[in-house]
């Protein structure tokens, strides 16, 4: 409402404003009082503005015309001189800049900019030409039959047949000194880890586990838990066997994790 009054340089109404909204400002308890209170420093804000640009400085202006005749004075030219010439002769031409003008000009505002150099070749500019695409040799694709088979070599073959039969020996090994040892005590339970663990090796011990699965996958033997909460193993009896083997959803398997630390 008093914006004229405001923006007036006599008056002190702007200040006024600002110095009651600071006092409202500290009674402030609600959103819409402190909403106000942002809306009328934005209004502040920009009168001030107003005001500003309206005030008259008394610093001397920049004034073109002044400034190019000090550069041309700079640059080698006296006015003076060129118009008393001129005067003198009216044949004489003056006016003309120096053939060092601009170098001299130049000189002096390289001081004032810190320009990165420019970049150029060492060795002159080169065209590169792009490279020849190479000629895609197309592979012929392998037929997949069915009754194509990969041949095995005799050797490794031999090699697998003879780890499977010494795997198969070992498991009957284990197997037959289990039965021999329940048919000498059948009381006593036989616990897991001393059936298995080698004391003096760690990957025997893996091995007597790996052997030991199959007769329990096989149904030959089965694990228990005794009082200790601690497995035992002990042979299946004949129909138990062939029971378990003929019903696979009898049995369930587990794995067993063993460290080095946990094995010593």
């Amino acid at each position: 409402e008093n914006r004229e009054d405001m923006l007036s340089s006599k008056s002190n109404r702007l200040t006024e404003a600002l110095e009651e909204a600071n006092k409202l400002f500290s009674g402030v308890s609600c959103a819409r009082e402190a909403a106000l209170d942002a809306q009328f420093l934005v209004l502040a804000s920009n009168l001030g503005k107003e005001k500003a640009n309206e005030l008259h400085s008394e610093m001397t202006a920049f004034d073109s015309l002044v400034f190019a005749e000090d550069l041309l004075t700079f640059m080698g030219i006296n006015r003076v001189q060129v118009e008393e010439n001129d005067s003198d002769s009216e044949s004489t031409s003056g006016g003309y800049l120096p053939s060092n003008a601009w170098h001299k000009l130049g000189e002096e505002t390289e001081k004032y900019f810190r320009r990165a150099p420019s970049f150029h070749y060492m060795l002159g500019s080169f065209k590169s030409d792009p490279p020849v695409p190479r000629q895609r040799i197309e592979r012929q694709k392998k037929a997949r039959g069915g009754e194509e088979k990969r041949a095995m070599p005799a050797q490794l073959k031999k090699m697998e047949e003879s780890h499977q039969e010494a795997t198969e020996k070992e498991v009957e090994r284990i197997l037959g000194l289990l039965q021999t040892h329940f048919k000498n005590d059948p009381d006593t339970p036989i616990s897991f880890f001393d059936l298995v663990i080698d004391p003096n090796s760690f990957a025997r011990t893996v091995e007597n586990i790996f052997h030991v699965s199959f007769i329990i996958r096989d149904g030959f033997a089965k694990l228990k838990l005794d009082d200790d909460k601690l497995p035992i193993i002990e042979p299946s009896k004949e129909n138990e066997g062939k029971e378990d083997h003929h019903s696979a959803g009898a049995r369930n398997q587990v794995v067993i994790s063993l460290s080095h630390q946990e094995w010593k």
